[in-house]
């Protein structure tokens, strides 16, 4: 008889890794009843001490690393069934920029978690079957509502270069953004105008930025007061052949922005590539300005007042009258 029971504790052991082994290692009092096991065999592995309950009904199997996702997983089960991951967690589980492997989750107000430590809890009855999915195995908000989500937690920096990450890497579209603003979007709720403001500004039709740094000198040159310059121009010779793309440009007054990192602009081969491809670019008319980790340092000050010269410039360039003889 005993060496049944042993069997049998031995086949749930099996049972239970394997589904462990999906899961981060974390199972529930529902995983183990749905596997022919009960509560004496729960409490018999804590007894052990090969288990260890993280919530009530929510183990770690012994053997199993503690890792952010595991003990965020956890949190979502022991939520309820509603409870998923969210905000900066979501974040990080879709990498994107405000992210942060913290434990914060999101579940209806009559199924609220309490747990003291670093779980973050949000509360909302706005979160519907069509904002949750799935991510490494965890239960997670949509990409269009984790940035939105995000809007209520981050500055509106963060929230820009969340959506352009997401844009470029075709993991939604501004339609789709737009949308769930029009859905969840509500007057006093936090976030929402922050969320707008920045859908508001992406034109399906323009290039994305590329890079964190082009991003934000692009934002720093509209604090700046100048206009909103276009990311990704594509710089073509009088034939139409092509020359560059450049980071940003003010095509109607000829000027070009190109930032340089030490990382990808050293070295000699680096210095004769950028040189011959600036001369291009000059040979083709405009003028090419040369952004630095400096001028987002000074909130571009220092390049504003280079742009608005050379627009001046141009400008004057432009009215003079043409004068010529009889």
């Amino acid at each position: 008889m005993e060496r049944k029971i042993d069997a049998g504790s031995a086949n749930l052991d099996r049972r239970l890794a394997a589904a462990g082994a999906a899961s981060h290692g974390i199972v529930t009092a529902r995983h183990v009843s749905q596997l022919g096991g009960d509560k004496n065999d729960r409490q018999r592995r804590l007894d052990a001490g090969r288990w260890v309950e993280l919530y009530a009904g929510v183990y770690r199997i012994g053997g199993a690393p503690e890792t952010w996702r595991s003990n965020l997983l956890a949190a979502c089960w022991a939520g309820g069934p509603r409870a998923v991951a969210s905000h900066r967690a979501a974040a990080s589980l879709w990498g994107l920029p405000g992210g942060r492997e913290a434990v914060e989750i999101t579940c209806p107000r009559w199924r609220r978690t309490q747990k003291d430590g670093d779980l973050v809890v949000h509360e909302s009855r706005l979160l519907t079957a069509v904002d949750v999915t799935v991510r490494d195995a965890i239960p997670c908000t949509t990409i269009e509502r984790t940035i939105f989500d995000l809007a209520g937690v981050a500055g509106s920096g963060t929230v820009d270069l969340a959506i352009d990450s997401a844009l470029r890497r075709e993991l939604t579209t501004v339609a789709d953004l737009v949308a769930i603003g029009d859905r969840v979007a509500q007057r006093g709720r936090t976030g929402s105008a922050r969320y707008r403001n920045a859908v508001a500004q992406r034109d399906p039709s323009q290039a994305l930025p590329e890079s964190e740094p082009e991003r934000r000198l692009a934002e720093a040159l509209v604090r700046q007061g100048l206009p909103r310059p276009t990311h990704q121009h594509v710089v073509r010779n009088a034939l139409g052949g092509f020359i560059a793309r450049v980071d940003l440009a003010y095509p109607d007054d000829g000027i070009v922005i190109e930032y340089e990192s030490a990382v990808h602009h050293t070295g000699k081969v680096a210095l004769e590539r950028d040189s011959a491809r600036r001369n291009a670019i000059v040979g083709c008319g405009l003028v090419a300005l040369t952004a630095t980790a400096e001028d987002l340092q000074d909130d571009a000050v220092r390049l504003a007042g280079v742009i608005r010269q050379t627009m001046n410039a141009t400008n004057r360039r432009q009215s003079k009258p043409i004068v010529g003889r009889d």
